[in-house]
């Protein structure tokens, strides 16, 4: 008996324990989720469409206007320059960059001239005999015959006989055999076609100079020229002499610059146009890496946005009743940075900035030009005095 009233105790007690927490888990209220709901702040501007000029950025490295490649036509030491031959070293116009020992090749036109001489020699008494009316003036240019100096050009044939009696004696044929000599005898020495400085120095002096081999390179630093290529559509509207603005890689300094030549011709393979930018400062270097923004055109009834602010459906936010919308445009520019647009009309209220996460029909709140939010339910009013500064200053 008493193990029946203990069994029927804690059955009671587990019924009991069973249905109080049941009424304890009802009697408490189920809390209410509040879904919340974040309202972004945007900066916007409101469009004044106007003429924007397009400016194409392009970039390149200077190279000298005027620059000369040293090579060896002969062979030969090297033996006397103005000036040493260093790199950096300034030469007059006409000055001897390289001469080269020719002291040789110089017995053999010696000798070259010397033969001609004899052989005129020969024929002056057959030409007082037979032609004595031309007698005088081959007497005269004998007179005149330095062979230690250039050979004077042969006296003019008056008359058809004579022609043929000097070319059938081989005068002509000595004389130009000189001539020839002679140019080549000018090559031992090089000299400075204009001011400038030596930026390359391959060889010194006492080096033996082979044919065709590179000496150096010389180059006038006054004025320099830049290489860019430009998208052949706006090939046509940079003409010669435009002024171009060109700055150094930090944008530090600023030089003035003029479009000395464009290439008639488009490179196949970047379907670009070669366009020469003339420049003149002292303070350039060749080789200096330059920024050039040529303004191509300017385009009507556009604005200048961010490129960020553009997607890749070619369209751009606008904020109506405090929603923001997705709105068409007609991209006529695009820079590194910048956008040029058409297509948005006069009033409207764009982004300024980019959003993270915006969508079509996203709920947002204007900052107004202090950085303080603007309440959706007075959109209207926030929009017909929110800063246009963005728009209005890139334009």
């Amino acid at each position: 008996m008493r193990k029946v009233i203990l069994y029927v105790l804690a059955a009671l007690l587990l019924v009991g324990a069973f249905f109080g927490a049941r009424a304890i888990i009802d009697s408490k209220e189920q809390p209410e989720t509040k879904i919340q709901k974040t309202v972004k702040t945007v900066f916007v501007d409101t469009v004044q469409n106007t003429t924007v000029p397009i400016t194409i950025p392009a970039s390149g490295n200077l190279v000298a206007k005027q620059r000369v490649e040293l090579f060896a036509e002969v062979q030969g030491v090297f033996r006397y320059s103005s000036e040493p031959f260093k790199t950096g070293q300034r030469y007059r116009k006409g000055q001897t960059l390289i001469k080269i020992d020719a002291q040789e090749y110089a017995a053999t036109v010696q000798s070259a001239k010397s033969d001609l001489y004899n052989q005129i020699i020969a024929i002056m008494p057959d030409l007082r005999l037979d032609y004595p009316e031309v007698f005088p003036k081959w007497q005269e240019y004998l007179n005149s015959f330095d062979i230690n100096s250039t050979v004077p050009p042969l006296p003019e044939a008056t008359s058809e006989k004579e022609r043929f009696f000097i070319n059938g004696r081989g005068i002509n044929t000595a004389y130009f055999n000189i001539k020839n000599l002679e140019q080549r005898l000018v090559k031992y020495r090089i000299v400075a076609p204009f001011d400038g400085v030596l930026t390359e120095a391959l060889v010194t002096e006492g080096t033996l100079i082979r044919n065709g081999q590179k000496l150096g390179e010389f180059i006038d630093p006054e004025v320099y020229e830049l290489q860019v290529a430009l998208a052949k559509e706006y090939a046509d509207l940079l003409e010669v002499g435009e002024k171009v603005q060109l700055t150094n890689n930090k944008g530090t300094e600023t030089y003035q610059g003029s479009v000395s030549r464009v290439n008639a011709r488009i490179d196949q393979a970047t379907q670009t146009v070669s366009v020469f930018i003339e420049v003149t400062d002292a303070s350039l270097k060749e080789g200096m890496y330059l920024q050039a923004d040529l303004a191509a055109k300017e385009e009507t009834n556009a604005i200048l946005i961010d490129r960020s602010l553009v997607n890749d459906r070619n369209e751009i936010f606008v904020v109506k009743d405090s929603t923001l919308r997705t709105l068409a445009v007609d991209p006529v520019y695009f820079s590194d940075k910048k956008a040029v647009i058409k297509g948005v009309p006069n009033g409207e209220v764009i982004l300024s900035r980019t959003v993270s996460g915006a969508y079509d029909g996203m709920l947002v709140k204007i900052a107004n030009a202090s950085g303080t939010t603007t309440d959706p339910t007075k959109q209207e009013s926030s929009n017909t005095t929110s800063p246009s500064s963005t728009t209005t200053e890139n334009q």
